[in-house]
């Protein structure tokens, strides 16, 4: 038996499957390679090329590789960009969601973990999320995080599906070197290519009511997260309760201004940050507490801001496009 990562071939989907990897168990990997990697992907891990929104190819998928869960991590996930192409979000996230649980209704597949994101809850009215915090999405984006995990709901309480859901912020670091951030929307990674590129990076408005004036969020390591995923699915399969949703935050969070001092001293580059005008709707701190994931899943910050930095940076100069040798 297996489990079926969805995305496994991205930046986050390729940490779960080392995840599972890692403690013994098999896993599959679906993705249509249009952020993910197919060099992300061992050769001795199956993999299918393809879109979950082709319902059919998922269930031969499910079939062919005696899945018995899915740790759903595909998806449409830049949230700004979704606004200009809201069609695009909603048919990668939402339809293709309702194709993945009908293959999955379909082959009798009944276990899932569901890569959601803090994008539900919008701009809280409070610093420091819980999971009973209000969800009051912005962006399409992050409406279609909402309604899958309202998909899976509803599911559940049509034919009894396993599931959890796992909401988080910012995903940093690096867990292996050959895997990497290429997102080009993501802080990490534009920051690495300005200061490859003898750029300086830039700071979004350095006067909000926060310790050193700028925004102060979760930044997590994707190692991390993957394994809390993994602990996830082995509960399911264990037959043992998990709350609906998680959020896998800080508690703390970190600085903008945290993480580019951060950025000098791993890198060894001298800069001094940019400073512009704050972007709309950039509120002044979000940080979500991840106590509740951390009595069912195993989840803590094993990583510094330093190590997540670092690795990240690590996995960027040996293998990152472009990077030096």
């Amino acid at each position: 038996m297996s489990w079926l990562v969805t995305g496994g071939a991205g930046y986050i989907g390729a940490h779960v499957v080392r995840a599972f990897r890692e403690i013994g168990l098999q896993a599959a990997v679906i993705d249509d390679l249009s952020s993910g990697h197919r060099q992300f992907v061992d050769a001795d891990t199956p993999f299918v090329e393809g879109s979950i929104v082709d319902t059919d190819l998922v269930a031969r998928a499910l079939e062919q590789h005696a899945v018995e869960g899915v740790v759903h991590v595909a998806g449409f996930k830049y949230a700004g960009v979704s606004v200009e192409r809201p069609l695009h979000t909603y048919t990668q996230n939402v339809a293709g969601t309702v194709s993945l649980l009908e293959a999955m209704q379909r082959t009798g597949v009944g276990r899932i973990v569901f890569s959601s994101s803090a994008a539900t809850f919008g701009t809280p009215d409070t610093d420091l999320v819980t999971e009973e915090t209000p969800t009051s999405p912005e962006s399409p984006y992050g409406e279609s995080k909402l309604i899958g995990e309202w998909l899976l709901r509803d599911q559940a309480t049509a034919t009894r599906l396993a599931h959890t859901s796992l909401r988080y912020f910012n995903v940093v670091g690096s867990g292996y070197d050959d895997l990497y951030d290429t997102s080009p929307h993501n802080l990490f990674p534009i920051v690495f290519e300005r200061l490859l590129a003898g750029e300086t990076p830039r700071i979004n408005g350095d006067d909000y009511p926060t310790p050193d004036g700028t925004c102060v969020r979760d930044y997590v390591h994707v190692a991390d997260l993957a394994r809390s995923h993994v602990v996830a699915a082995r509960k399911l399969a264990a037959g043992e309760p998990l709350e609906p949703v998680y959020n896998l935050g800080s508690g703390t969070g970190s600085s903008v201004r945290e993480i580019m001092d951060a950025m000098r001293e791993v890198t060894g580059i001298d800069f001094t940050p940019e400073t512009g005008p704050r972007r709309p709707g950039d509120p002044a701190r979000i940080v979500a507490t991840g106590e509740l994931a951390g009595r069912d899943l195993d989840w803590q910050m094993r990583h510094s801001l330093t190590e997540m930095v670092a690795s990240a940076w690590n996995a960027r100069r040996t293998h990152g496009q472009g990077a030096p040798a």
